[in-house]
């Protein structure tokens, strides 16, 4: 019987790494790299994070996505919604040919999608039910699922088989929250609940401890928790687990809030039977939020952090350096516009998009630079002649 089920690329990365370098590679963030992760010229220095940019996950779900091209000259390939929140990767997808399913209100529209065709799965991964339905379907399957994000389901897994209510610190409209969420649906009597921030999981504590606030529990979690979920029997048990770019000392302190909350409501002897936890964030993105807050305790005048608006790891990055610095979270190297003097940002937990015109008028010295997990390296080193061209700076050699 034919393969129709890919999780380990094709072997092709020889044929398409002069590709890879030609879309994303930067000899300028090379040199910086090299330079001690410093730039300095005209009277303004660039420092840059030690850590910063793809991710070991994200490398190999867009070499599988180059791979399939290669692999499959003539089929039709598809992907189920962005293979990682970058505009830039994405549309260099749509350039080789990879048609993006957008979410629609009652999730994916596969109809387009035939027996002969590819789909990629993204780097978030997808729910038990898309899953379902496209082997139904039949069609080749390329699945880039993030290691680290597969890690969480098999925890989240482990917790329905055992009994356990998973509550999951995430986004509930992010991808990879809903593909993990919907692992419980594998099991009998698998239940989830996912929590935004401290806040809600307080409202979830006060329940656990008094049981007095249920009408308030269900307006926030009723349509974050999973089918039948019954707050007095499904919170005696639970499982913290997380998204994977979620701030990890939030994700810990809300494990830990939720612990003692147990431990108080059932007793510290007991605290085993009802409680679980186990730190599920990904090693590049704590190692990018480590990099950003060591780079935090130099004297910067300002910080830029680079990438998609609705990455989530950029948007925890951005928050991390908004607290010490004034910030400049952009979508991409375009957003810096030298010729106006402009630079276009999402501000800290606003939902859209500004312009700022005279933004390097101050007397700025040293500018801090910092990337999202899905960023690609030559928007980094674009976004860093951009700045430099706003300030009439001639990159050095």
């Amino acid at each position: 019987m034919e393969q129709t089920y890919f999780r380990r690329g094709f072997g092709l990365k020889h044929e398409i790494e002069g590709e890879l370098v030609e879309a994303y590679h930067s000899r300028l963030v090379d040199r910086l790299r090299a330079r001690g992760y410093r730039l300095s010229a005209g009277g303004l220095t660039i420092v840059l994070a030690k850590e910063f940019g793809f991710c070991y996950g994200v490398d190999r779900a867009v070499e599988y996505a180059y791979e399939s091209r290669r692999k499959f000259p003539d089929k039709r390939i598809f992907l189920v919604g962005e293979i990682i929140h970058n505009p830039h990767v994405n549309r260099r997808l749509q350039d080789l040919g990879i048609v993006i399913l957008g979410p629609g209100p009652n999730g994916f529209d596969f109809s387009p999608i035939r027996q002969d065709d590819v789909v990629l799965l993204p780097a978030f991964g997808v729910t038990v039910r898309d899953f379902g339905r496209l082997r139904e379907i039949g069609c080749v399957l390329v699945d880039t699922t993030c290691g680290s994000v597969l890690n969480v389901w098999k925890r989240v897994e482990r917790y329905a088989q055992d009994g356990f209510t998973a509550v999951i610190h995430g986004k509930h409209f992010h991808e990879e929250t809903k593909a993990t969420a919907s692992q419980v649906t594998k099991y009998p009597g698998g239940k989830y609940l996912i929590v935004r921030d401290m806040a809600e999981t307080d409202l979830v504590c006060r329940f656990i401890e008094r049981g007095d606030n249920e009408h308030e529990m269900r307006a926030t979690f009723g349509a974050r928790v999973s089918p039948g979920f019954d707050f007095a029997r499904d919170l005696v048990r639970v499982g913290v687990a997380n998204q994977t770019t979620m701030l990890a000392g939030e994700s810990l302190a809300i494990a830990h809030r939720l612990g003692e909350s147990l431990g108080r409501r059932y007793g510290a002897d007991h605290v085993d039977e009802h409680f679980r936890s186990f730190d599920t964030i990904c090693s590049a993105t704590q190692e990018r939020q480590d990099a950003v807050l060591a780079l935090l305790e130099e004297p910067l005048d300002a910080m830029v952090v680079i990438g998609g608006y609705n990455s989530s790891n950029t948007n925890h990055l951005a928050k991390l350096c908004a607290r010490r610095v004034k910030t400049y979270h952009v979508a991409d190297a375009s957003c810096i516009e030298p010729d106006a003097g402009r630079i276009r940002h999402k501000p800290v937990d606003a939902r859209d998009e500004v312009a700022e015109v005279g933004w390097l008028d101050a007397p700025l010295h040293a500018i801090g630079i910092t990337a999202g997990a899905s960023t690609p390296n030559n928007k980094i080193g674009e976004a860093i002649e951009r700045i430099l061209a706003t300030r009439g700076i001639a990159l050095p050699v």
